[in-house]
């Protein structure tokens, strides 16, 4: 556990950051092995397959997400005031908050996937084993709130390092299973979803069993859990509002897949491939705010609002260095980074585009993230849920929809980032506002 409302606020944030950061470069590692074996193994459809399966399976799990996160902001704000009683009602409440609802939306996914798949016109002979890998991984949604779950509820208290080990321990496995069950075993597409619950579920139940033995403050007991109204109530405000947006993000990934599919199965390959590379690319952005929201929560809950401008502009400088590394790599080594997914050289052809058109602008990705991760930490999260929407639905597919009629599949790659800069330049001009100051979550009695 780390108390951020104390030192030099570039240094907490970088060592709060980095072990989040390490934990998702290894699950990056996981998701870019997984993409390997499946392209050099099962081929271009079960890649395309794959790929449709994960937006469905972000809306799924989008808006959970989103109302834990506003659990996470009131367990850092609690934290920071010192009100441990309040932190444990918070955490049991967050618990019980998520295995009822990861129930609910196993259900629902498992029922809707064949649909939703045939609404955004993937092509009928992908829709099999999209289904099918889509209905085996929706198995395990409990394993993966339960770890998420645990792994916010403990960056809340600052303690970003323990979940890292389990996370690689977890990601470890992850592989070593895809291998065995496809390589050897040969159960195809079925057998990747397989080796991710299993791996899931390991991370959960050996983490909650540490928690138990060495944490004062992380006790699991579902016997004694208390469901607390007022506190759930509290996070459905903080939280709603991001997970709208991300739910609204996802749907708009399966609109934008509407569009992808057009143009068959090689861009959708592609298409899966470079969202593998964006979200690896990503990365330092997302931990790094993430990072800052724990850091704005806690300083906000100890009445220190002065430190957060000091550590914006610390987490601003490093992810923009680490943004203009990762284009560099990009744009130098584009077909070298296709061809460890695909042989395929029509697949590799057209991620090289996406890359070369995509990759420059990561350091846009990357301000408009960390500026959002200061509203989050401060409680206001509305004005990020409607940036994100704004950018998304009125910008980022109809510019991408009409340019494809007239460029290809480039003028899909073109939507992305003219989205990410207008969602850049609102973001950053409404924390020029300040208004963000006044949204603290807790009472300081």
């Amino acid at each position: 556990m780390k108390d951020l409302t104390v030192g030099k606020e570039g240094k907490l944030i970088l060592s709060f950051a980095l072990p989040m950061l390490y934990g998702n470069i290894f699950q990056q590692f996981y998701n870019i092995v997984d993409s390997i074996i499946i392209g050099r193994y099962l081929g271009n459809e079960a890649l395309a397959a794959v790929g449709a399966s994960f937006p469905l399976i972000f809306t799924l799990i989008s808006l959970i997400i989103g109302v834990a996160t506003g659990g996470t902001i009131i367990v850092a704000q609690y934290y920071g005031a010192k009100d441990m009683a309040r932190v444990y009602k918070t955490i049991d409440t967050m618990y019980i908050f998520l295995f009822i609802a990861s129930l609910l939306i196993t259900v629902v996914g498992i029922i809707s996937s064949s649909a939703i798949f045939r609404m955004i016109d993937l092509p009928e002979d992908i829709i099999p084993q999209a289904s099918l890998y889509f209905n085996v991984y929706a198995t395990g949604f409990v394993f993966f709130f339960g770890f998420q779950g645990t792994s916010a509820m403990l960056r809340g208290i600052g303690d970003s390092k323990t979940p890292l080990y389990f996370l690689i321990v977890s990601t470890i496995m992850n592989v070593l299973l895809d291998l065995l069950f496809v390589v050897v075993f040969g159960w195809g597409i079925e057998g990747v979803a397989v080796a991710t619950v299993i791996s899931q579920a390991g991370a959960f139940f050996s983490l909650i069993w540490y928690l138990n033995k060495y944490n004062p403050v992380m006790k699991f007991n579902a016997l004694k859990m208390r469901f607390d109204r007022d506190i759930f109530k509290r996070s459905m405000q903080i939280g709603l509002p991001t997970g709208f947006q991300q739910t609204f993000v996802a749907v708009g990934m399966l609109a934008l897949y509407k569009v992808v599919n057009m143009f068959g199965t090689n861009v959708i390959a592609a298409y899966a491939v470079a969202m593998r590379i964006d979200s690896f690319a990503s990365l330092p952005a997302m931990n790094f705010a993430a990072a800052l929201s724990s850091f704005v929560g806690q300083n906000i809950g100890a009445g220190k609002q002065e430190r957060v401008r000091f550590g914006l502009n610390a987490t601003l400088r490093m992810t923009a260095i680490i943004s203009i590394a990762v284009t560099l790599l990009a744009w130098l080594l584009p077909g070298a980074i296709m061809q460890l997914f695909t042989s395929d050289m029509g697949v590799v052809e057209e991620g090289k585009k996406y890359l070369f058109i995509v990759s420059p602008f990561y350091i846009v990705f990357s301000t408009m993230f960390v500026y959002n991760g200061v509203l989050r930490g401060a409680g206001d999260t509305l004005i990020p849920m409607f940036v994100t929407l704004f950018s998304l639905w009125v910008i980022r597919i109809p510019i991408s929809w009409f340019l494809a009629q007239h460029m290809g599949p480039e003028g899909i790659w073109w939507g992305i980032p003219i989205a990410w800069a207008i969602g850049a330049i609102f973001s950053f001009f409404y924390f020029r506002t300040g208004k963000w100051k006044t949204k603290k979550v807790i009472s300081r009695n």
